[in-house]
C-alpha cells in the first residue's frame, strides 16, 4: 500500500473517531495500520507481536483486545468470529454509505475479502428467523472459500 493511500485511510479514520467523541490515539492508530497494510487477518496476539517489533515501549495483548475494542465500535475493524481475528474495514475511506459487510476466507491462504450485502437480504433473513421463533443478533456472515488464487495454483 502506497504511503498516500495509508494516510488518507488513517485522516478518515481520525474523522470517524473525532465525530463519534473518541479518539485515535498513537497506540489505536498504530494498531489500526498495523491491520490496514498487514494482508491476512491477526489475533490480538499477532498484532501486540507486530507492535512490539518496532515499539520503544512493549504493549500487552490485553491492551490490544481493548484497544480492538474501540477499533470495532468505531467500524474501522471487524472481528472474524470463526478465527477470532481482526481485519481492518474496507471501507473506511469511502464517501458513501455502506451495505451489511460480509467477509470470503479463503481455507488456504487465508486471504479476507469484505463484500457487503443489500440490507433488505438481511431484513429478510431477520424475518425467516423471527418466523422460526429465534431473534437474529449478529448478521455478519463469514463465507469459508477458496481465492481465484489458490485455485489457479492447485491446478
Amino acid at each position: 500500500m502506497k504511503t498516500q493511500q495509508l494516510n488518507t485511510i488513517m485522516g478518515k479514520a481520525q474523522d470517524i473517531c473525532s465525530r463519534s467523541g473518541g479518539r485515535l490515539t498513537e497506540k489505536r492508530s498504530r494498531i489500526l495500520e498495523l491491520l490496514i497494510v498487514a494482508g491476512t487477518p491477526l489475533s490480538a496476539y499477532e498484532v501486540a507481536d507486530a507492535y512490539n517489533k518496532n515499539a520503544e515501549k512493549t504493549i500487552q495483548p490485553m491492551s490490544v483486545y481493548r484497544i480492538l475494542d474501540f477499533l470495532e465500535s468505531e467500524q474501522l475493524v471487524h472481528k472474524l468470529s470463526s478465527a477470532n481475528k481482526y481485519v481492518a474495514c474496507s471501507h473506511i475511506a469511502c464517501n458513501h454509505a455502506h451495505e451489511i459487510p460480509q467477509f470470503l476466507i479463503c481455507g488456504k491462504c487465508q486471504s479476507v475479502k469484505e463484500i457487503a450485502i443489500a440490507k433488505r437480504i438481511v431484513e429478510e433473513l431477520e424475518e425467516q428467523v423471527s418466523n422460526a421463533g429465534y431473534t437474529l443478533t449478529n448478521s455478519q456472515m463469514e463465507l469459508q472459500c477458496i481465492c481465484d488464487a489458490c485455485l489457479a495454483s492447485a491446478a
